[in-house]
């Protein structure tokens, strides 16, 4: 900058006064002393307060927001800066802007670049949850956390058979595991998945970018032959589609319906499903994780998991007494064009009904809601949502990139929980139906389990729906 954010802040009147003016924390000034950036949102109101033009404000280097010195192998550039790669680095990420960000590649060699939406997570654990999660298809994502590698890899944490994320970036080199649960490090893992990972990357300056000017196209890229191509990369970041209007469902359901019946992992039983009274319910895979299968087991459900698009006929005919809508990737207005009627179908019939995340978005659109995509999205297991019920704050995992217009909900759906980051809609409950869901995951893997009571909301609903018949 033309000038230190020291200085900028001293000519506003201090930290406390800075504040005041753009309307933040006291503790966001310290990280924008930390970063010695100020986000360009802010640049306007400084700029009439202090009587600095907008050019004083920008970064030494226009090219990127990201820090320009090519230090332990790692260099970030922009279109106009050299595309000459530092030494050590033997992989690249590159942005849809110009920007390039070298590190050392692990995991698996790159026959062609991995092309996704940039993101990044804010979870401390649960990495092989965050990769395995179905609704982080179509995404690289960044890590901000710095000791990825450090529990190892085991069968039981997957979320799925596979993973889905299309790459992952971090800080740090791969840190080896050192847990007793681990039956894998991290990098092998990765090779057989197929999966490239860059290390040495500036993980905080990258989420910075992605949090003020929003996710983006990127490529990441690790050849075997040490072979790069720039212009070809750039080329392609461009060329991908991104994911608003793009129907990712079907490329992660299942193939064939299959029945669930572990529960929640627990020492020293493991996953053993509890004993109990069990409740029937057809599970709609629009990218389920397998702990909210478990959840559902846990809190007293025999589930049948069937296909994203399984007509309502093939979901009634297995009898059920309650239907659960999963999570999944992808734009909801894309996988609401089969989804959505199989939804109101059932909504007719009077069974309960939950769903979560992707599932939560079809249900708000099967009741006459629409969905937008998010400026940022809601990624990690630190996000504080308030249930307006009950005035409870719970500290929630989430993984979304598209929301719920709370606006567009017709009189007879209520919203029943909010995000405290940004107000978006975090949950919903039908006056006229037996329904309900929320954006969030209730079933963490990783992250805090504050919310398991829907599963048993879920439960509550249906055996007051079996007793309302007799």
């Amino acid at each position: 900058m033309s000038m230190s954010i020291d200085s900028i802040i001293a000519r506003l009147g201090g930290p406390e006064a800075t504040a005041r003016l753009t309307g933040v924390g006291t503790e966001a000034i310290r990280k924008w002393r930390q970063a010695q950036s100020i986000p360009s949102r802010h640049w306007p109101v400084i700029a009439q307060a202090t009587g600095l033009s907008l050019t004083d404000l920008q970064p030494a280097t226009s090219a990127s927001d990201l820090s320009a010195a090519m230090t332990a192998g790692t260099s970030s550039t922009g279109s106009s800066m050299p595309h000459a790669r530092p030494d050590g680095a033997t992989a690249v990420l590159v942005l849809a802007d110009g920007t390039l960000l070298w590190g050392k590649g692990f995991g698996a060699f790159s026959d062609t670049p991995s092309v996704g939406e940039i993101c990044f997570s804010t979870g401390m654990t649960g990495y092989q949850e965050t990769l395995t999660d179905p609704s982080f298809a179509g995404q690289i994502i960044t890590f901000t956390f710095p000791h990825i590698g450090n529990v190892g890899i085991n069968d039981e944490d997957a979320e799925a058979n596979k993973i889905f994320a299309r790459g992952l970036v971090i800080k740090e080199d791969v840190t080896e595991p050192a847990n007793w649960r681990a039956t894998a490090p991290l990098r092998n893992w990765l090779k057989t998945q197929n999966i490239t990972g860059i290390a040495g990357v500036d993980t905080r300056a990258l989420t910075l970018k992605i949090r003020d000017k929003g996710p983006q196209n990127a490529a990441l890229f690790f050849p075997e032959n040490g072979q790069f191509d720039h212009e070809a990369l750039l080329a392609a970041t461009k060329a991908w589609p991104g994911l608003e209007g793009m129907d990712l469902a079907k490329d992660v359901t299942c193939k064939k319906a299959y029945t669930w019946n572990d529960g929640v992992w627990s020492w020293p039983a493991g996953t053993v499903a509890p004993a109990g009274k069990r409740r029937k319910v057809v599970a709609v895979d629009y990218g389920a994780k397998r702990n909210i299968l478990r959840c559902l087991v846990t809190a007293g459900c025999d589930v049948t998991v069937v296909p994203a698009t399984a007509s309502a006929k093939e979901i009634l005919d297995l009898k059920p007494d309650g239907v659960f809508l999963s999570n999944g990737p992808g734009d909801p207005a894309a996988t609401g064009t089969y989804a959505v009627a199989v939804i109101q179908d059932i909504l007719k019939t009077g069974l309960p009904l939950f769903g979560i995340c992707l599932g939560h978005q079809l249900l708000a659109q099967a009741l006459g809601g629409k969905t937008y995509k998010l400026e940022q999205g809601h990624r990690g297991a630190n996000q504080p949502v308030k249930d307006l019920d009950t005035g409870k704050v719970e500290i929630t995992s989430q993984n979304h990139g598209f929301a719920v217009d709370a606006k567009s909900l017709p009189a007879d759906v209520r919203v029943t929980h909010v995000s405290l980051f940004d107000g978006s809609n975090e949950g919903l409950a039908s006056e006229r139906y037996p329904a309900f869901s929320v954006q969030y995951h209730p079933e963490a893997s990783p992250g805090p389990s504050d919310s398991f009571y829907l599963f048993e909301r879920f439960v509550k609903l249906i055996d007051d729906h079996d007793a309302s018949k007799n």
